[in-house]
Order: C-alpha cells, then structure tokens, then sequence
C-alpha cells in the first residue's frame, strides 16, 4: 500500500516506528491531565482561553503582526501541558481542521473576481508551491550537509534530502487571510484586484501543498528507498509507484468531490428551509464527502475542496442560498478552527526543544522569504499580467499560515520510514524538523507582517479608479 493514499485522506502513516514525542514538537510529557479538574473548572479555563484569543487577536493586529501569530505566541506561553494529547489525537484534530479550512478555501475560489489573469493564478498557486519547495527544500538539505556547515558551523546535524523535502513542502501553503489582514492598514494603496489574487492563491495552493507533500511522501518515504542511494530500475520504479498514487488519489478526489457538488445542491434544495440550518448541511457534506473519498481509494482532501469550488458555481431554489451565503455561516467556525490550530500547537509544544532547532529555523525562514518564495514569484512573471512593483508585493505576500503547523504532524510519522536514517536519531530528527516548520512560521508571520504594509507603501502602488469613473 502506498502512503500517498494515507497521507491525502488524512490517515497518519503506519508501517514504521514513530517516535513517542508525547503531545507536541518537543515531546514533551504530559502530566495530570485536565480530566482531574471538574467540568466546572474546565469550562471555565476553556472560555477563559479563547476569551484571550480574541484580546491578544485585537492587540497584534494593532502593533500590525498577523492576529495568528498573537494566538500562537498566547498558546507558547501558556504552555499547558495538561490536554491528555498525545501526537496521533494531535494530528486527527489537526486533519479534522484542514478538512474544513480547504471545503472553505473551496467556496472562497471565486473565479469571476480573477478573471482576466486567471492563469497567472492558477501557475502561481500551483508552479509557486513546486518551485518554492523544491528550492527551500534542496537549500534545507544543503545547509544541513558537510558543505553548508563548514560554512555555517552549527546548524544542525546530517538530514536526508527527504526529511528536508518534507520540511519545505510543510511550508508551501500561504494564507491569505493573514495577509490580508496586515495590509488592511494600507488598503487604499493596494489594487482590488491583487487583493483578489491574493485570495484565489492562498485558497488553490493549500490542495496544492498537500498534494506536493504528499508526493515526496510517495517517492521518498513509501518504498522505504533513498532516492541518493538508489540506481537504475530501483528508482524509477520508486518514482512511478509514487506518480501512480498520487494520480489516483488526484482523480479519484476530483470525481468524489464533484459528484458531491451535485449531492450538496440537492441536499440544501431538499433539506434546508432556512439559512441557519447552512452550517449544519455544509459542515455534513464536508464531512461525509472526505470520508466517504477515503473509503473509495482518494483524497479526502482534494474532494472537500473540488466540492466547495463546484458549489461555488451553482444555483439553488432558495433565493437567499448561494455560496456567498454558505461562506457567511461558515465564516465563524472556519475562524475557530484556524484559531484552534494555532492555540494548541503553542499549548503542545516545548519551549526547550525549541532551543536546538533555531539556527536552522533561521537559516530556513531566511531562505524560504528571500530566495524560495521571491523566486517562485519570479519564474512565474513571464505569464503575469501584473507590474514588477506587483510582482515585488506579491513575493512578500507569502505569510505562513494553519495548514503548515498542521501538515507538521505528519512528518513526523513519515521521516521514520525513511532508509537509511539512524534508528537511533530518527526521533531527534523528527522533533527537530517539526520545531523548524514551528521557528518558520512564526519568524514568517513576524517579519513580513510586520514589513509588508512598509514594503506597500515604499512601492507607492496605485489602486484602480472606482468602476463609475472609469470609461
């Protein structure tokens, strides 16, 4: 059985050892768990914690960082470590989240609103998440080696290009709500329409990062081979088996998610007599089109996806029901669950296990916001419709957001089925490289928020005039 299908559905990968790292990057150890406190207490330290969620949202966004990083950085210094959660919990809640941030992304690709550069969107979403990967990924890999360190001396130990592949492919994803959250600030100088873009990339390339992980899986880590070390027929067989599965899960995700398109028309036409009961339906359809993919051989994830898009373009015999409406109900949950995602990766994860993984998680943030994304962007500008001051916003756009800290689960059940990894290291490896996707992220969203409404207004862009005034 090939990990691609594990991966994409969601279903953690097995056949191998996996490191106990207890509840977070750190594995750290948990101790009396909030079971020992009565419901009581436990509601009250619940809604006590996302109460704070809202007041250090409202305050980041005030010093101009992304409110994310501020729910991140509550949850770091909260540092519970009493959730019961051990890492497999951790991940399902995490697979549970990105099922419903992508049907969301779904119905947030409004292709009409990017007409006219539609194919600039679509390579950059898609081409941007390979080329800045594969980039970030080789320069992980290369900073890690014999060569990098003599010419940066403690960085870290030997990784395998896989585990650093994984690495860079955990940060493919951009979010746009974070992006254009900071930018808020400098609206009037920013076109609708790279707003727009912004958007319609965040939203394609989340399926495009999963499907791009999930490849690397397939190649690197389901055979069990080490593409370095192996030759001839071996190889080739490794990468097809991987291709192989990877296309059907592409495929079967696609036809699930667009026959379920269909059965949500007709299930909201049948079922739903008032808009309140929207968020029940589309929360069901998410749910049961990604189970029911993973039972029929694809992607859970690329069917809840394919599903939000098609519904995007559907009428229904309510006149008040469309995907505008559907988004709106959603909206809520869809913020709570990225919120959630955020706050239990700073409440798992270990603070001192962070320590050993910061020089490469600054080597790695370094790299992935000057050379991989601005690159990516570059490659992509021949089709680009846009100026090159666009183009330069556009390369510092690229904030880091849920669907990274959630994918990191994951690799650390895929880098113990790597050959050619010592047994002995592979949890320190492990660990290691979910606190690097951890030190990425936050150094990410804390530069560049911080940055970009700066870089906005250095670049002196023009919005276009309103419609009534143009000829």
């Amino acid at each position: 059985m090939l990990a691609v299908p594990s991966l994409l559905s969601g279903v953690p990968v097995t056949g191998g050892a996996v490191p106990d790292l207890g509840t977070g990057p750190g594995g750290s150890v948990v101790g009396v768990g909030l079971d020992a406190v009565p419901i009581q207490g436990q509601l009250l330290f619940v809604g006590v914690l996302f109460l704070g969620t809202l007041a250090i949202s409202r305050f980041s966004i005030r010093i101009g960082i992304p409110a994310i990083l501020g729910v991140l950085l509550l949850g770091l210094f909260i540092n519970v470590n009493y959730l019961n959660l051990n890492h497999h919990q951790a991940e399902n809640l995490h697979v549970f989240g990105l099922a419903l941030l992508l049907f969301y992304a779904g119905l947030k690709t409004d292709l009409a609103a990017i007409r006219g550069f539609l194919e600039y969107g679509l390579v950059l979403a898609v081409g941007g998440v390979i080329a800045s990967s594969t980039v970030l990924g080789l320069l992980i890999w290369w900073f890690a080696s014999d060569t990098g360190a003599a010419l940066a001396p403690g960085l870290a130990d030997a990784m395998p290009l896989a585990a650093a592949l994984l690495i860079a492919a955990c940060l493919g994803s951009t979010d746009a709500g974070a992006t254009l959250s900071v930018l808020a600030q400098v609206r009037h100088r920013i076109p609708v329409r790279l707003r727009h873009l912004l958007e319609f990339e965040s939203a394609v390339n989340d399926p495009a990062a999963l499907l791009v992980y999930g490849l690397i899986v397939g190649i690197f880590v389901v055979s069990g081979t080490d593409p370095l070390s192996a030759a001839g027929p071996g190889l080739e067989r490794t990468v097809l088996e991987g291709l192989r599965g990877f296309v059907q899960q592409i495929g079967a995700g696609m036809i699930v998610g667009v026959a379920f398109g269909y059965v949500a028309k007709l299930v909201i036409d049948l079922l739903v007599h008032e808009k309140a009961q929207l968020l029940v339906v589309a929360m069901s359809i998410a749910f049961v089109d990604y189970g029911c993919t993973h039972f029929l051989g694809g992607s859970g994830f690329v069917a809840v996806y394919v599903t939000g898009l098609f519904m995007t373009n559907l009428r229904y015999r309510r006149t008040d029901v469309n995907h505008e409406s559907i988004q709106e109900v959603l909206l809520p949950f869809n913020t709570m669950t990225e919120i959630t995602i955020f706050l239990l990766f700073g409440l798992l994860v270990s603070p001192s296990d962070l320590i050993p993984s910061l020089p490469m998680g600054l080597v790695s943030a370094a790299a992935l916001m000057l050379v991989a994304r601005p690159l990516s962007v570059l490659l992509c500008q021949p089709v680009s419709p846009f100026s090159f001051r666009e183009g330069l916003l556009i390369s510092w756009c690229g904030l880091r957001g849920a669907v990274p800290l959630a994918l990191s689960y994951n690799v650390v059940t895929a880098i113990p089925r790597i050959r050619g990894v010592d047994p002995s290291s592979v949890e320190a490896l492990a660990r290691n490289a979910q606190s690097i996707v951890f030190v990425v992220v936050v150094l990410n969203l804390l530069l560049q928020g911080l940055t970009l409404p700066r870089l906005a207004r250095a670049l002196g862009l023009q919005p276009e005039p309103p419609v009534e005034l143009q000829a």
